[in-house]
């Protein structure tokens, strides 16, 4: 298949993850792809007299960032500007695929000729500062739907009435996320000094500071050598928020992660919204188990015991799974690590194209069928 993937701005989160990997992968399969993305935003009129008036002076455009697409050998193109896409800036294909409410709404105005129409469906964007009304009429639109978590299928179907929508959960890359020390054959076992990780950012729906700090502050008063590690994107400034002895790291490279996974005895997923929570499997991959809140696809990876689910908000009941991890025995935390390593390694990416593929396959099925049903219509 000819397979376009229309993206916003490529960057380093989850998503953009997810789909360099299917990139690389379905190209191994033999099929061909071609990225059309938007630019990095230029700095508004605001922010550059705000800058003037305090003496930076003019702000100058950035140009490139790291992306997940940067090592992936693949067809690509860069928008001049941000705006709608036309049928002049994506070629002739089979598929071509919207990955955001906004990219959803440029693809449905595309001609046939450009392919089967899918919408890759990572998070249901309904946000406060996102204009609610259009969101909710992409999901209305006639396109095959791929979700990358149950909450989203269901969402599809029961709200929207699509009884079509693709299930595909994303997975790890085990030759990246993984427990160091199994490579030279030796167990996980409880750290020497009880030790929780987090990712730390101020976005608001992360729940660092009000839900994964405040269990971690309460949890430290019943074990008192409790250490936290933590890690950032490098644009907070964490410090004044973070615990006393936090072992803090501004952006770590993607080949360091594993390092700050594999010295935890637990990390927390505190967010109160995630499309699906890609944290939750790079810990447990590293043996970690995982105490999260029921956001993204914590449920169903937390079901089978590599972790605990806590309520939402409630860092008292946070506080206490941490308590009750650290508290396990030297034979029941591994027990748990084995549980949460167990989870990831039976499902692998190869096994996740398998059903990205068949979910293209079923996009291009459905478009036949409209077709043909449109053709006898025409014909009656």
């Amino acid at each position: 298949m000819k397979i376009t993937f229309v993206l916003p701005t490529l960057s380093l989160i989850g998503g953009m993850r997810v789909l360099s990997i299917y990139t690389e992968l379905l190209q191994k399969r033999g099929h061909k792809i071609f990225i059309v993305s938007m630019p990095l935003p230029q700095p508004t009129l605001l922010q550059q007299l705000r800058s003037l008036l305090r003496g930076r002076g003019w702000l100058s455009a950035p140009k490139t960032q790291k992306s997940h697409f940067d090592m992936v050998d693949v067809e690509s193109r860069v928008l001049e500007t941000y705006r709608p896409l036309t049928d002049l800036d994506v070629p002739d294909a089979d598929i071509v695929m919207a990955t955001g409410w906004e990219t959803a709404e440029w693809v449905a105005k595309l001609s046939p000729s450009k392919g089967a129409k899918v919408y890759f469906l990572q998070h249901y964007e309904a946000f406060d500062y996102i204009p609610k009304g259009r969101v909710e009429a992409t999901w209305w639109l006639p396109m095959h739907k791929i979700a990358v978590a149950q909450w989203l299928a269901d969402i599809a179907r029961n709200e929207y009435g699509d009884l079509s929508v693709s299930l595909v959960l994303p997975t790890v890359d085990t030759k990246q996320f993984y427990d160091p020390q199994s490579r030279v054959k030796q167990p996980r076992g409880k750290q020497l000094v009880p030790t929780v990780g987090m990712y730390y950012t101020t976005t608001p729906w992360k729940g660092c500071d009000l839900l994964g700090l405040k269990a971690f502050s309460i949890a430290a008063k019943k074990i008192p050598n409790l250490r936290l590690v933590a890690f950032g994107s490098g644009h907070d400034s964490p410090l004044p928020h973070l615990h006393e002895g936090t072992e803090y790291s501004k952006e770590p490279t993607q080949d360091q992660l594993k390092e700050f996974y594999s010295k935890c005895d637990s990390w927390l997923f505190s967010s109160s919204s995630e499309g699906f929570g890609l944290p939750i499997l790079q810990a447990m991959a590293c043996g970690t188990p995982v105490i999260g809140t029921p956001a993204g696809a914590a449920p169903e990876l937390l079901a089978g015991g590599g972790g605990i689910l806590v309520k939402p908000e409630d860092p008292e009941d946070m506080a206490k799974a941490i308590e009750q991890i650290c508290h396990l025995s030297d034979a029941e935390w591994p027990a748990m690590s084995e549980t949460a390593l167990q989870t990831v390694i039976n499902y692998t990416w190869e096994d996740a194209t398998n059903l990205f593929e068949a979910a293209l396959y079923a996009a291009l099925e459905r478009q036949a069928q409209l077709t043909n049903k449109t053709y006898k219509l025409r014909l009656i």
